[in-house]
């Protein structure tokens, strides 16, 4: 009965044009639910791995059997978030995160220039492939899968996997491994056809239902907020309304699961958009896919919740959202280790602007009023909001921005663009209006 529901509330909600493809759509995703076969993946997915290291991630991901490029990035992204300067509370150091005495002992020079330096990802990545083949070496002969040996080799000591036989008893090296292999389907180039997601047509559902509702700048739907939504708050709140806990940064929501081509696209995909094709944590839009070319998204301030195209020039790609990827992800913000580049760089651009990048305090309800009296929905000629991921992250560390749509801050003109602590919005594009910035 939900499919064909939904396909009329679809209808019923902007006519029998081009929404009979909208529901056609949700009609086969509903009907294929327990169709299709999750297919074999090898390579890495398009711009999964930032285009600085993809080389290097190809290379040395294929240095030994146990390893592949999928593994190594998911491996990488766990441990940094892709960020050469991130650190840990426990010294681990660079890209793949070294505690000193590890590195002294394996550190490889990869870049051959004569140094060995933890901080440089040409050579601490090499290193992590080099060490991990290594720990695959001495556990080859331990029984069971040999990728998840070689991690909890990496975890919790070789020793420790050849006594036990295989991924020893202790619940956070079988987090750890669990955790590296839910990553590695979202790094990896699917070869074949991707099980459709049974949680999709509940998420559209969700979505559908805040057709209409206003944007708010870093609004996850809370009575506060007045259940309003920017972008990736509101695809976290479709998916966690089935179940699913999304991340909060729509760069980080590219990794919930595999990516179909655009060929591919079934309803309820996640689908990006970016200024950089070739880097997925430059990310700063997301939409739910609901077929016919067309999502549900929360586009801008100025701008209601409603249904958009998604074949723009800033199209990055899709995710088709799985629970063991979505599951696995690093929680934003949970250790100092991840990102410390984009707090440094919102610490940068506060100071540049005289605090207008500074998150506000309080609850958002004197922000909102601020939006209010400014004309919140007053035309989408006003500018453009910031990128994605730099209002999201800075929502997921409590910043207060939950009640900013497009509210004044210091320093920040009346009805301009909304405020941006880490990098400047970007230039307007194709399509209706200013291009999403969100």
């Amino acid at each position: 009965m939900r499919k064909f529901w939904l396909i009329g509330s679809l209808l019923a909600a902007l006519g029998t044009g081009f929404v009979a493809l909208l529901g056609v759509g949700v009609f086969v995703v509903a009907g294929n639910l327990t169709g299709g076969g999750a297919g074999r993946t090898a390579g890495l997915a398009k711009g999964s791995v930032p285009a600085a290291y993809q080389a290097l991630v190809q290379k040395w991901g294929n240095l030994c059997p146990a390893l592949s490029p999928a593994l190594l990035a998911s491996q990488l992204y766990q441990e940094s978030g892709f960020n050469p300067r991130a650190r840990s509370a426990a010294a681990a150091e660079g890209i793949a995160q070294f505690i000193p005495s590890t590195w002294a002992a394996h550190g490889v020079d990869g870049d051959k220039d004569g140094v060995r330096d933890v901080w440089n990802p040409a050579d601490a990545i090499p290193s992590a492939a080099s060490y991990d083949c290594e720990l695959a070496s001495y556990v080859k002969n331990v029984p069971g899968d040999q990728s998840a040996n070689m991690l909890a080799a990496y975890n919790a000591g070789p020793d420790a996997v050849i006594r036990y036989g295989g991924v020893p008893p202790y619940s956070e090296t079988r987090n750890y491994v669990k955790t590296i292999r839910g990553l590695e389907e979202s790094f990896s180039a699917p070869v074949g056809r991707l099980q459709p997601s049974e949680q999709a047509a509940a998420a559209i559902s969700y979505a559908q239902g805040k057709l209409g509702t206003p944007y708010l700048w870093g609004g996850t739907g809370t009575a506060a907020q007045r259940g309003r939504f920017d972008c990736s708050g509101l695809t976290q709140a479709a998916y966690e309304n089935v179940g699913i806990d999304l991340p909060r940064v729509a760069n980080d929501q590219y990794n919930a699961g595999p990516h179909p081509g655009r060929d591919e696209l079934l309803p309820g995909d996640l689908v990006f958009f970016s200024d950089d094709l070739s880097d997925s944590r430059a990310i700063r839009h997301v939409g739910i896919y609901v077929g016919g070319g067309y999502m549900i998204d929360a586009p801008r301030t100025g701008a209601v919740i409603r249904f958009d195209p998604i074949d723009t020039p800033d199209y990055f790609g899709a995710t088709r959202v799985t629970q063991a990827a979505a599951a696995a992800l690093p929680e934003p913000g949970a250790s100092k280790s991840l990102r410390p580049v984009d707090e440094d760089r919102a610490a940068e651009k506060a100071q540049e602007a005289g605090g207008a990048g500074k998150a506000e305090t309080g609850s958002g309800t004197a922000d909102e009023a601020a939006v209010d009296a400014k004309g919140e929905g007053g035309g989408e000629g006003g500018g453009e909001d910031k990128g994605e991921g730099e209002e999201q992250d800075a929502a997921a560390k409590g910043g207060g921005q939950a009640g900013g749509d497009g509210a004044a801050v210091s320093g920040e003109p009346t009805g301009g663009p909304s405020p941006s602590p880490e990098v400047s919005a970007p230039a307007a594009g194709a399509g209706e209006g200013p291009r999403r910035a969100d």
